[in-house]
């Protein structure tokens, strides 16, 4: 906590266009099929692994220069020259149960807020920095260095928890439901009361966590029933339904080699 201190294109039958590659244009897209959203899974944790080796290798270097490295690029309320420190204070902390205490939620809220799309991560990663970094320049008192990962932790797990109602995908909703039942305790620490803890930072990370899961939410458009030329709503034909999104398609065939991997992601919702 921060201290005061290659998816294939699928052909509709009958109709022999290729409209898989369409979802690649749309703006906030995540993955739409299951190589890709494995790929995407296998790049955040390699993203979340590497993450955490530069924040335990800054820890060695903090460390054996006695915190220093905490004291010079920390955050200090109303100081101008720290104002960097935004962006460099996450990766800092003040001691060895400091770091301990904040990997593990790091690295598992992290995950989850990346595997549906690494690049939207890294801008809900960098949002996230500067709403909990600006919380503590503008409203911290007292004049001490804040430094530390937790709002980052609170940004990841606001965003987590709704995701899926801005998205409208059910198996983010219930993981967020998971997660807000599992760690609503989190929220202790985001007002005030917890001795030595900056609670702006938290509530600052969160409040950017919760902005990110509108600003980087899935804009995908929804099918919508097509209508008869006289204007009222009728049965979509066959050019319609050529523009009705990859959900509506017809599942892969029964002899393609990740059939039975299809199905079952689509029974989760994941497809």
């Amino acid at each position: 906590m921060p201290r005061v201190h290659r998816v294939r294109n699928r052909i509709r039958r009958g109709g022999g266009a290729a409209v898989g590659g369409a979802d690649r244009g749309r703006t906030g897209a995540g993955p739409v099929g299951p190589e890709e959203m494995i790929a995407e899974a296998r790049k955040a944790f390699f993203v979340m692994f590497g993450f955490l080796a530069v924040v335990w290798l800054a820890q060695l270097a903090n460390f054996a220069d006695h915190y220093a490295l905490s004291r010079e690029y920390g955050v200090v309320s109303g100081d101008l020259g720290t104002l960097p420190g935004i962006l460099t204070a996450p990766f800092l902390h003040w001691s060895w149960a400091h770091i301990e205490s904040n990997s593990g939620p790091l690295f598992v809220f992290g995950f989850l807020a990346a595997y549906r799309g690494v690049v939207r991560f890294l801008g809900l990663s960098l949002l996230v920095a500067v709403t909990s970094g600006l919380a503590v320049w503008f409203l911290e008192r007292g004049g001490a260095e804040t430094v530390g990962a937790s709002g980052l932790i609170f940004g990841y797990f606001g965003y987590v928890v709704v995701r899926g109602l801005f998205d409208r995908h059910l198996i983010d909703t219930l993981i967020g439901v998971v997660m807000a039942a599992s760690f609503a305790y989190l929220l202790t620490v985001a007002v005030p009361g917890t001795p030595g803890v900056s609670w702006l930072a938290h509530l600052g990370g969160l409040v950017g966590g919760l902005a990110g899961a509108w600003l980087f939410r899935d804009r995908r458009p929804r099918g919508r029933p097509a209508r008869r030329p006289d204007g009222a709503p009728g049965v979509p034909d066959a050019p319609a339904r050529a523009e009705l999104p990859a959900r509506a398609e017809l599942p892969a065939r029964a002899d393609h080699p990740r059939a039975d991997l299809h199905k079952e992601l689509g029974d989760l919702g994941l497809l």
